[in-house]
């Protein structure tokens, strides 16, 4: 069995011990900000050897939101062996290769094992892979071991951080870095580039002076959009009447939300194409055609070769360098245009090069993120236990009935598989579109990072309002609502 090998290696692996009892909220809370403390640290801290010049391009920025990472610091690399190391697992556990009771917590151990032991690997791989590519530039050849040694530490600790955080804080690692990352953009970039942009647009003068201001400030706008709209989201929901079967009259509700599973599709769908747009930059250069189909490079503007056509150019949400976000280009009127006009190249192996319009490599984008985010909602409720099934068969366990109907979890996994699957599918498809046209809008911090961003505080609500967080400080009652 597969993950009989993690009993060998799971001694050899450092491990953090979960507390001897329960925490208290406050101590939660505590050791959530010492956590967040060394995050901001290790994001701020420039690893020794890199050269700041061109690791501001969007793209970039993109992927550092996305894996709450920050390119050349010490954790460049961010959580994406976390997500990716999870994904292959996931991938692996689908397909039959092995089988994993989570409810079991034996298996559940060697399940872990192996996907930490998994992410470290993956960790000094991708170090390796940023460094070599030119996603981390550096100074000088003779730092490329150095760099790549830092960088293989910095995402190594953000593994252990996430397991301090989910054994001692208030809510996984995962989540906390990349909300910490996307409010951090959203702040930096209001003042680092829409202020500034506005303030140009006035000192310019003429008629159109205060419109270009204003307009600088769509991206902003975006934000707020997307933001409103995702609360709304995540407060719809379908409610099923329960019954406690020994004590009648007393009742509740089970709501299933319309997004069942978050924003978990979105994170694992976005971080496995940015992951392939990173690894597949081992192709520049080469001059085979099936390389060519599957990523082509050319130089635009610069020395380093840049993605600029391929099957990866066409499922990733860039564009090629300079990228074209409304800020960086000229306003709307420019971004639009060049998304209606211009072309990127697909080489086919047996016919040359083809032309393939920018609009329909957003389509087709969209449509593939739209699509792995399905695959991974139905996925998510297999592995953790929402399923219909599993939900039932607690349902059962409680004590609790669906009026007019028997206590038989078998009916009950009947009626809720006429909710679950349809909510969860509904669910993905709606915040893959909403991910996909957010960054296409060019919202400020990404309209993804948003996106994700809004669904771990909607989690994090949730989580303290079940530990009745509100009726011990009464304070956040009015902070949060």
């Amino acid at each position: 069995m597969v993950l009989e090998f993690a009993d060998k290696i799971s001694p050899l692996l450092p491990t953090i011990k979960p507390p001897a009892q329960p925490l208290s909220l406050r101590e939660k809370m505590v050791w959530t900000g010492i956590v967040l403390i060394v995050y901001f640290m290790l994001y701020s801290t420039v690893a020794i050897g890199v050269s700041q010049q061109a690791i501001s391009q969007p793209v970039v920025q993109l992927i550092s939101i996305v894996f709450a990472g920050k390119i050349g610091s010490l954790i460049t690399v961010g959580i994406g062996p976390i997500v990716l190391a999870s994904i292959i697992l996931q991938l692996a556990s689908g397909s039959g290769l092995f089988k994993i009771d989570m409810q079991n917590p034996a298996e559940k151990a060697r399940y872990q094992t192996v996907q930490k032991l998994a992410a470290i690997l993956i960790a000094v791989i991708e170090a390796f892979v940023y460094t070599m590519t030119g996603f981390v530039p550096i100074t000088t050849p003779s730092f490329f071991g150095l760099v790549v040694l830092q960088l293989a530490i910095g995402a190594i600790t953000i593994i252990f951080l996430d397991e301090i955080m989910t054994k001692y804080g208030i809510m996984s690692g995962i989540n906390i870095f990349i909300a910490a990352g996307v409010s951090y953009s959203i702040v930096a970039g209001t003042f680092d580039i829409l202020i500034p942009g506005a303030i140009n647009a006035l000192h310019a003068g003429g008629a159109s002076a205060l419109p270009n201001a204003l307009l600088v400030f769509g991206p902003l706008f975006f934000a707020v959009l997307v933001f409103l709209v995702s609360i709304y989201a995540y407060e719809t929901k379908v409610e099923l009447p329960l019954a406690f079967e020994q004590l009648r009259g007393i009742g509740g509700r089970l709501p299933i939300p319309f997004l069942y599973v978050s924003v978990l599709p979105v994170i694992l769908a976005s971080s496995l194409e940015l992951s392939m747009t990173v690894w597949f930059r081992f192709l520049a250069g080469s001059t085979s055609a099936i390389a060519k189909f599957f990523a082509f490079y050319q130089s635009v503007g610069t020395t380093t070769p840049s993605l600029t056509g391929g099957l990866i150019y066409l499922i990733s949400p860039q564009f090629p360098s300079p990228y074209p976000a409304p800020y960086g280009i000229g306003g709307y009127g420019a971004y639009f245009n060049y998304l209606a006009t211009s072309t990127s190249q697909l080489f086919l192996p047996w016919g040359g090069l083809i032309l393939v319009p920018e609009w329909v490599h957003m389509v087709v984008y969209t449509l593939v993120l739209v699509v792995l985010c399905v695959i991974f909602g139905r996925f998510w409720i297999e592995m953790t236990g929402q399923n219909p099934k599993t939900m039932a068969e607690q349902i059962g366990d409680m004590g609790w009935q669906i009026p007019g109907f028997r206590r038989d979890p078998r009916i009950i996994e009947n009626v809720l598989n006429k909710y679950i699957p349809t909510v969860t599918v509904l669910g993905s498809i709606f915040v893959g579109f909403l991910a996909a046209i957010a960054t296409l809008s060019g919202a400020i911090g990404s309209g993804m990072g948003i996106l994700l961003t809004v669904g771990i505080i909607y989690m994090l609500y949730q989580q303290l309002e079940q530990e009745k967080i509100f009726d011990t400080y009464p304070i956040l009652n009015k902070i949060v609502k």
